[in-house]
C-alpha cells in the first residue's frame, strides 16, 4: 500500500484497531509491530524526530522486564489480513504532524 491510497475494501484491513473491532475475533490479537527495537533505540528515535535536547537517563531494569520485544502478529495477519504499514520514525513524524510535539511531551497551554 505504500505510495498509493488504499482501495475502499482495504481501509478496514489497514486500520488494525478498526479492523479488530469490526471482526468476529474474541480472543487476544496483537496488532503491534514485529520489528524488534530496544527502548534505547526508541528513545533515540523520539529525540531525533522531535529534535529534542533531552538526555537519556539510564536506570536499572525491572526484574520483570521482557527480554524480547517482538510481538507475534500472526493472528492479526490471519484473522484481519493486517500488518503494520508505517516504520517507526515515519509514524513518529506523522503523529507529531497531527498532534504537535507540545501535546506529546505534555507542554500544554
Amino acid at each position: 500500500m505504500v505510495g498509493r491510497s488504499p482501495a475502499p475494501d482495504e481501509v478496514g484491513r489497514s486500520c488494525g484497531i478498526v479492523g479488530l473491532a469490526e471482526s468476529d475475533a474474541h480472543s487476544p490479537v496483537n496488532i503491534g509491530n514485529p520489528n524488534e527495537f530496544t527502548l534505547l533505540e526508541l528513545a533515540k528515535a523520539v529525540i531525533e524526530v522531535t529534535e529534542s535536547r533531552s538526555e537519556i537517563v539510564y536506570e536499572p531494569l525491572p526484574v520483570d522486564d521482557p527480554q524480547v520485544r517482538q510481538p507475534d502478529i500472526t493472528r492479526a495477519r490471519d484473522l484481519l489480513g493486517w500488518e503494520p504499514q508505517v516504520e517507526l520514525r515515519e509514524g513518529l513524524r506523522k503523529t507529531i504532524e497531527q498532534t504537535g510535539v507540545e501535546r506529546l511531551v505534555g507542554a500544554s497551554d
